[in-house]
């Protein structure tokens, strides 16, 4: 039988290449995006698409409705993909900022993931994948936002995993570092929008930033640890499939080293490593 899944943050990069790939292998995919002319471009590559917007709640149910009206109210597997990630230190996010971070990459899956529970409930299986990060394993400086919603997002999905213990739904995180894609661009846009670069005691490290990525652009390539999509892919293909679902699945070298090193060294050792590697990456 064709198994469903519903996909957010469709539009390009990881999800968009998730939907395709499980689409060419069999699954009914449901790709959402944010905005109208994406849904269309979806549609065109004969996707099934409706707009889902994680930060609005009446977009969320919008999406769900539409979803189980043509699955006859059904859903096999939820992958929350859609988040963005918002630079800055930590004394230079506003409120509002911060705010707005949680509400993509925590409120948004939280509550999709709620919406959808009642229609695996009643067909007594499920599975529910959380894109997370190597960034919810452990922190880097300038990047306190982001870190703090993805380390909410674990322990969300962590407690669901053992709240939904016997009901037959499953739920995985991936755990992702370098990726492909337009993350590093869209959180440097965010960066520029939202953060007050000339007033900020960070502002000499914040002007070499982005001295280096004028220089090298910023698109991810040239990373050595950088993997294409498809890593991804092959990832979410395991939480689908197995007979019992890993509760966590690392992708890139980064996060296996990163993974291990939060396990083996005091947090004082872990730091010193991490104000390296950080500091390296911001020269």
């Amino acid at each position: 039988m064709e198994k469903s899944i519903l996909i957010t943050g469709c539009s390009s990069g990881i999800g968009h290449h998730v939907a395709l790939g499980l689409r060419q292998r069999g699954y009914r995919v449901f790709a959402t995006a944010r905005k109208p002319e994406d849904v269309e471009h979806l549609r065109e590559q004969g996707l099934e698409s409706c707009q889902l917007d994680v930060d609005d709640s009446d977009s969320i149910d919008s999406a769900v409705r539409w979803v189980l009206e043509q699955t006859g109210g059904s859903l096999d597997a939820l992958f929350n993909n859609a988040g963005f990630g918002q630079p800055g230190a930590v004394e230079d996010l506003s409120r509002q900022v911060l705010r707005e971070q949680f509400e993509t990459n925590l409120f948004g899956a939280h509550e999709l993931a709620c919406r959808v529970l009642p229609a695996m409930r009643r067909q007594g299986h499920g599975r529910i994948i959380q894109h997370s990060s190597v960034l919810g394993l452990i922190t880097l400086k300038y990047r306190g936002a982001y870190n703090a919603s993805k380390f909410a997002l674990e322990g969300l999905s962590d407690t669901l995993r053992q709240e939904l213990h016997g009901s037959g739904i499953q739920v995985s995180l991936i755990e992702t570092g370098p990726v492909i894609s337009h993350f590093r661009e869209n959180a440097y846009a965010k960066f520029k929008q939202n953060i007050d670069r000339s007033n900020s005691p960070h502002s000499a490290t914040y002007a070499a930033v982005e001295q280096r990525l004028a220089a090298q652009g910023n698109s991810g390539k040239k990373d050595p640890f950088t993997l294409r999509p498809e890593a991804v892919l092959l990832k979410v293909l395991h939480a689908l499939e197995a007979k019992q679902a890993r509760p966590r699945y690392y992708v890139t070298t980064p996060t296996h080293i990163f993974g291990t090193l939060r396990r083996l060294l005091s947090t004082r050792a872990l730091d010193w490593i991490l104000r390296a590697v950080a500091d390296r990456e911001n020269r």
